[in-house]
């Protein structure tokens, strides 16, 4: 499929802008659901440690259920939503949640509450997720022309920072004033407004048996299995997707590896508190936030490759704070703890930059009818490391120290810049199209 000046994009001219009409309904819409999964990532264990008496098997098993799903059925997930309308898809997700997550209250009410009740609710909850996050990810080629795409993905990038900083510490303050399963109607209530918004949105994208934008007509009868390998297939032989598929699996790979071992760091080698594992966190989503506010400007002087590239070593250097900082000693100086945040600050920030870049040149050399499936196989790649990095990193941090260990996911976040390298290139070869800018940039 043709895509359009995908090397560097000028300043928009005047004309329609992301955050006007319908991206506006839309934006809200998933504000909504960010701040709502948020919620249900606080308040859940909540209620199954303090209403429940859970212990930590089965909080980690409540974990579990939030999150299996990706990988359970991330793939299907994909060849479902392409089938369907997008919007429609998000809809359905936001008010099943909504419905679910309302049983939790009423049977606390009725005293019928247990944890097999929760576990299938998280369940429920975590599979409606899946298929809202990989609908609302192939939602935005429908919503917004080409040239805003990065300036949309950057303010949904926004909202999901700002809800990874407030909506956990609003669940906090509000479980100070209400009890845990009240706080699960809050919740069920923020699906109900991102369900309320969706249905005021209108799209381009064609309803079920118009032609699709590939040229195909929308998928009806084929078997669901040859609807996901066509999309596997599709992006194992795009160049684009796979070196960005690459890419992003093993960046998160070793950005898992880091972060499982971070809370080690800061709490048992360098003999911290958690409330220094709070700021760090924090000033980690200011980061992010930071990132997605400047990413527009930043991709309107450069091209998308260099942005990349620029967002990936720019997380694996600010990595090199931890290794740095666990060697020191914890308790002589405020030094560890500026390594720290500026560590965090970093990487986050360099992680948020090649994710917006990326994900919006996924969405403009992806055929419309593939959208979803294209999402959920590089999803399914995303959360399938996450896994085994968390394992490895535990089985490493044991054997060799922790210290040993981020320095070894510092090497591999900066091998991570490697797939991008040249891709500007091939990009520019899909537009078939020098790209206007300002020379070869800097």
């Amino acid at each position: 499929m043709p895509i359009r000046d995908e090397t560097r994009r000028p300043a928009p001219a005047d004309g329609p802008r992301p955050e006007r009409g319908r991206f506006s309904r839309f934006w809200t819409a998933q504000t909504a659901s960010q701040l709502g999964q948020r919620f249900g990532l606080v308040a859940l264990p909540v209620v199954a440690i303090e209403t429940l008496g859970a212990g930590a098997t089965e909080v980690g098993y409540l974990t579990a259920a939030l999150t299996a799903c990706y990988l359970l059925i991330g793939l299907p997930a994909g060849a479902w939503v392409d089938r369907r309308r997008k919007r429609t898809t998000m809809i359905a997700a936001a008010v099943v949640r909504a419905a679910v997550l309302a049983v939790v209250p009423v049977l606390w009410a009725f005293d019928r509450l247990s944890l097999g009740w929760l576990y299938a609710v998280a369940l429920v909850v975590g599979v409606a997720s899946v298929f809202f996050d990989v609908a609302y990810q192939s939602y935005v080629p429908f919503v917004v022309p080409d040239e805003d795409i990065e300036r949309a993905n950057a303010r949904l990038e926004s909202s999901a920072q700002i809800a990874a900083a407030g909506g956990p510490a609003a669940a906090g303050l509000l479980l100070k004033v209400v009890s845990a399963p009240v706080v699960i109607a809050v919740d069920a209530l923020a699906y109900v407004v991102c369900a309320g918004f969706l249905v005021t949105v209108d799209d381009s994208e064609p309803v079920r048996g118009e032609k699709a934008a590939g040229g195909e007509k929308a998928a009806g009868g084929s078997r669901l299995a040859r609807e996901v390998l066509d999309g596997v297939r599709f992006v194992l032989g795009d160049p684009v997707l796979r070196r960005l598929c690459v890419s992003v699996g093993v960046s998160n790979f070793f950005a898992t590896l880091t972060m499982t071992l971070t809370p080690l760091l800061v709490l048992r080698t360098l003999g911290l508190g958690s409330t220094v594992m709070g700021v760090v966190l924090g000033v980690g989503t200011l980061g992010g936030l930071l990132a997605s506010l400047t990413l527009p400007k930043v991709r309107a002087r450069f091209a998308a490759g260099r942005v990349m590239a620029i967002g990936l070593l720019s997380a694996g250097a600010s990595m090199v704070a931890f290794p740095v900082a666990g060697s020191l000693d914890g308790s002589a100086s405020a030094l560890p703890v500026g390594l720290l945040v500026l560590g965090q600050f970093g990487m986050t920030w360099g992680a948020v930059t090649f994710n917006i870049a990326q994900v919006s040149v996924r969405q403009r050399v992806c055929p419309r009818n593939m959208l979803a499936r294209m999402t959920a196989t590089i999803r399914f790649v995303v959360w399938g490391s996450m896994p085994v990095a968390a394992i490895l990193a535990g089985r490493l941090g044991s054997r060799v120290g922790v210290v040993a260990c981020l320095w070894i996911g510092v090497v591999g976040a900066f091998l991570t810049a490697l797939p991008v390298v040249g891709m500007d290139r091939l990009i520019r070869s899909r537009s078939g199209t020098a790209a206007p800018g300002h020379g070869d940039g800097a």
